[in-house]
C-alpha cells in the first residue's frame, strides 16, 4: 500500500520537534508499505540543498514545501503560511499517486488538500485530530469573528463526514468527537502519542552532567520542560511556581527547553522576580535525539496548559517523553491525564489556578520532592504506565486500520 502522510510540521530525530509521524511512517516501511510526505520545510532545512525540494530519507520520500512557520509568528503570519500550505500541498497531492492518505492536524485545514485528493482522484483518507479544532481555538479566543467560527465548524464537520476514519489523539478528544458528531458513521479510533521506549531507554550516557555543563549547577531536584512557548502552554505559570518555591527551597529547578512566542515575555517575568539562572533556566530548543539525556538527568518532566477546559484534552509530547523516560511527570490541569496520573500514581498534579497555589500548596509539594521513595515508585509506574503508548502498541492499531479501510 502506498501512504501519502500530509502534515505541516514533519521533523527528524535530529531536529527539535515532535517525531509522531517519523516514527509511525518508519513502522508503516517495517510492514512492507510506501510512504511519502508532503510538509513544510521549517524542521527540514538542514536537510536541504539549494533548490531541492525533493528529500529521500531512510526509505521516506519528503515533499518539502518552501515555506518557513514557527509558533512566534502573529496569528495572522500564521494563517496566510496555513492558507498557502492547503493551496501547494492539494496541487501536490493531486501528482502523487497513492492508495491512501493520512492528513494529520493541526491546523483543521490539513484536511482540505485530502477531501480535494478525495472528491478527484476518489482516494480515502484518514484524518488525525491532535487538537480538536476549531473547539480549542475559538475556547482561547484567537478566532472572535462569529462567519469564520461557523466556517471552521463547517469545515471541521465536512473532514469528519468525508474521513474513512478518524484518529483522535485521546480518549477526551473522541468523546468531544463523538459527542458533537453522533452521526459519524466512520471509525473514530483514539491512538494517543507515543512513549518512544527505545529511543528514551538508550539516547542517554549515565557518565554525562549535561545540566551542570550547561547551567554551571548540579541541583537537588530538576523538572524539565521541553516544548513550546506558546499562548495555550501558559508558561508564565511555571514563572510564578517557581517565584513561590524559591524562598521556600531553591534546590528545586525548573529547566525550561523550547521556543515560542511567549518566550521572550516568559524570560523577562523571571528576570523581574529576580529568579532567572537561579530556579528557572531558560534554553533553546534541542533535538529530540538530546531530550532523553536531560530527562535522564531531571527527576521530572512536565506539562502545561491554560485553565481553559477544552485545552485539557490535549495529547502533549512531553507527557509521553516523561513517561518513557521513566519520570514522574508534573502537570496543572484536569482531563484524562490527570486521571491516568493518578490512578497509576506516575506523577503529580498542581491546581490549574495560580491563586489556588497557596502555602500549604507548596509545603506539600517541596515535601514530595524529597520523598525519594515515592520518586523510586513513581519511576517505576511511569515506565510502566509507557508501555500502554508505545510505538509497538500505536503502530499496531494504525496497521490494523489502514488494513481495514
Amino acid at each position: 500500500m502506498k501512504i501519502l502522510y500530509i502534515f505541516q510540521y514533519f521533523s527528524l530525530p535530529s531536529e527539535a520537534g515532535g517525531t509522531r509521524a517519523y516514527d509511525l511512517a518508519m513502522k508503516f516501511l517495517e510492514a512492507g508499505h510506501e510512504v511519502e510526505f508532503i510538509t513544510l520545510s521549517t524542521n527540514l532545512k538542514p536537510h536541504l540543498k539549494k533548490g531541492q525540494n525533493v528529500i529521500e530519507y531512510q526509505g521516506l520520500k519528503l515533499h518539502v514545501l518552501d515555506l518557513d512557520y514557527d509558533n512566534s509568528m502573529p496569528y495572522f503570519k500564521r494563517i496566510i503560511v496555513f492558507l498557502r500550505f492547503i493551496w501547494l500541498a492539494s496541487f501536490k497531492a493531486l501528482n502523487i499517486k497513492c492508495d491512501i492518505v493520512l492528513a494529520t492536524s493541526t491546523p483543521l485545514t490539513i484536511g482540505i488538500p485530502a477531501l480535494i485528493k478525495k472528491k478527484l482522484h476518489k482516494t480515502p483518507f484518514i484524518f488525525e485530530a491532535r487538537d480538536v479544532w476549531p473547539e480549542a481555538v475559538i475556547a482561547i479566543g484567537a478566532v472572535k469573528n462569529k462567519l469564520a467560527q461557523k466556517s471552521l465548524y463547517k469545515l471541521e464537520s465536512t473532514i469528519y463526514r468525508n474521513a474513512s476514519a478518524i484518529v483522535p489523539l485521546s480518549i477526551d478528544m473522541r468523546a468531544s468527537i463523538n459527542k458533537r458528531f453522533p452521526y459519524l458513521t466512520c471509525p473514530v479510533v483514539c491512538i494517543e502519542n507515543i512513549s518512544a521506549l527505545q529511543r528514551f531507554n538508550s539516547g542517554f550516557n549515565p557518565e554525562k552532567l549535561i545540566i551542570n555543563e550547561r547551567l554551571g549547577i548540579q541541583p537537588r531536584f530538576s523538572i524539565v520542560y521541553a516544548g513550546t512557548f506558546g499562548r495555550v502552554n501558559g508558561i508564565h505559570y511555571v514563572v510564578h511556581l517557581a517565584q513561590k518555591l524559591y524562598p521556600i527551597d531553591p534546590s528545586i529547578v525548573f529547566i525550561l527547553i523550547g521556543d515560542g512566542n511567549e518566550k521572550d515575555s516568559v524570560i523577562k517575568l523571571a528576570e523581574k522576580a529576580g529568579i532567572l539562572n537561579k530556579n528557572i533556566f531558560v534554553l533553546d530548543p534541542v533535538p529530540k535525539n538530546e531530550l532523553p539525556q536531560w530527562y535522564y538527568e531531571c527527576q521530572m518532566g512536565s506539562s502545561f496548559v491554560i485553565p481553559i477546559k477544552e485545552l485539557w484534552a490535549n495529547s502533549a509530547n512531553k507527557f509521553f517523553d516523561t513517561l518513557a523516560a521513566g519520570r514522574p511527570v508534573l502537570i496543572n490541569h484536569e482531563g484524562w491525564q490527570k486521571e491516568v496520573l493518578q490512578k497509576n500514581d506516575a506523577g503529580y498534579v498542581l491546581p490549574h489556578n495560580l491563586e489556588d497555589i497557596d502555602g500549604a500548596c507548596i509545603e506539600r509539594f517541596v515535601e514530595y520532592t524529597k520523598n525519594k521513595k515515592w520518586q523510586r515508585k513513581q519511576q517505576e509506574s511511569s515506565k510502566t504506565l509507557a508501555e500502554d503508548y508505545s510505538l509497538k502498541t500505536a503502530s499496531k492499531k494504525y496497521l490494523k486500520l489502514l488494513k481495514q479501510i
